[in-house]
């Protein structure tokens, strides 16, 4: 079975077409396509302080979607040493209610230097600042009052779903995956081995571990009759994606796929970013166990994306297993 998923960040560079408020009303109106479609989960990225405008606020574009779907999960991925854990546990609660139950959500600890100092935060902070979240998350979404800095707090409403919804821990280190096992109903590691890390130590605890990450396919995939054209009117999009990443995940010695790249004909050569025709991308997908879209990468034209989006519509998704 085949599990579909969107990806949105909302970066709009200053040379793309498309205006934020355009980028956001269509993510709006593809939320709503996909959850016409019956397909599986939105991912919302969290950046700050980027000069593309890279979504803030997941919080607030969950919300958004949530009151456009009816049965899509909506997934935000929360960089936690941001947010006080009280007002994270609350807002997450009012947000699986307000999405009848339909939250999951994702916590990672970061890694750009320079945003943490937005926030008065250091990075050595990151591994203490992710258990108490986690601490305070579980404690809250009971309903019953718990102990916070000296304080008996109590958080009101509690989650639609009992306990709250399921916690995903990310990481990309091997401390960051026994932290999961301890922590976390599921681990989504940026490198597969650490998987592994995570089973031993969830073993070792006597817990049964989390879901192990689906096969996926590549981070971006765009279909097109004409991919050489497609591609044209890509490449400025995923240079200027890939490029970021690679300078972020470089800076903070983090290891992961984006590498920087010479021109848009190597970057395409990576196999990244991928456009391919309708045939080619139903061989893909039939390959994988979790098929990611993400339409508006790097602020792709709306119109474009939705050219992808109606051939997958027509062509990909009837040729695929959806159990």
């Amino acid at each position: 079975m085949t599990e579909v998923l969107l990806r949105y960040d909302m970066r709009a560079p200053t040379f793309g077409p498309a205006s934020t408020a355009e980028l956001y009303a269509s993510a709006l109106e593809q939320a709503a396509w996909a959850d016409r479609l019956g397909l599986d989960a939105i991912h919302l990225m969290e950046h700050h302080g980027s000069e593309d405008g890279y979504n803030p606020s997941p919080l607030t574009l969950a919300a958004a979607i949530a009151g456009r779907t009816e049965q899509i999960r909506v997934d935000p991925v929360l960089v936690v040493p941001f947010y006080d854990p009280v007002r994270l546990a609350e807002d997450l609660a009012i947000l699986d209610i307000v999405s009848g139950g339909r939250l999951s959500v994702t916590l990672i600890a970061g890694y750009v230097a320079r945003e943490f100092a937005m926030y008065g935060r250091e990075l050595k902070q990151r591994p203490a600042l992710m258990a108490e979240a986690i601490r305070v998350l579980r404690a809250a979404w009971s309903g019953e009052p718990f102990d916070r800095d000296g304080h008996l707090i109590r958080v009101t409403p509690t989650p639609l779903q009992p306990g709250g919804p399921p916690i995903t821990m990310g990481g990309s280190s091997e401390a960051a995956a026994r932290r999961a096992a301890r922590l976390a109903d599921a681990f989504q590691p940026t490198v597969g081995a650490l998987w592994e890390v995570y089973r031993a130590a969830c073993e070792d605890a006597g817990r049964e571990p989390g879901p192990r990450p689906p096969r996926t396919g590549p981070a971006f995939v765009h279909i097109s009759e004409d991919p050489d054209r497609a591609w044209a009117q890509i490449a400025p999009h995923a240079l200027h994606e890939n490029a970021s990443y690679a300078s972020w995940l470089d800076e903070a010695g983090v290891d992961a796929p984006f590498k920087s790249v010479a021109d848009a004909e190597a970057l395409r050569a990576s196999g990244r970013y991928r456009v391919l025709t309708p045939d080619a991308c139903i061989e893909l997908a039939r390959g994988v166990e979790q098929f990611r879209l993400t339409p508006l990468m790097g602020g792709i034209p709306p119109d474009l994306s939705w050219e992808s989006l109606e051939l997958f519509e027509s062509r990909v998704l009837p040729a695929l297993d959806r159990g």
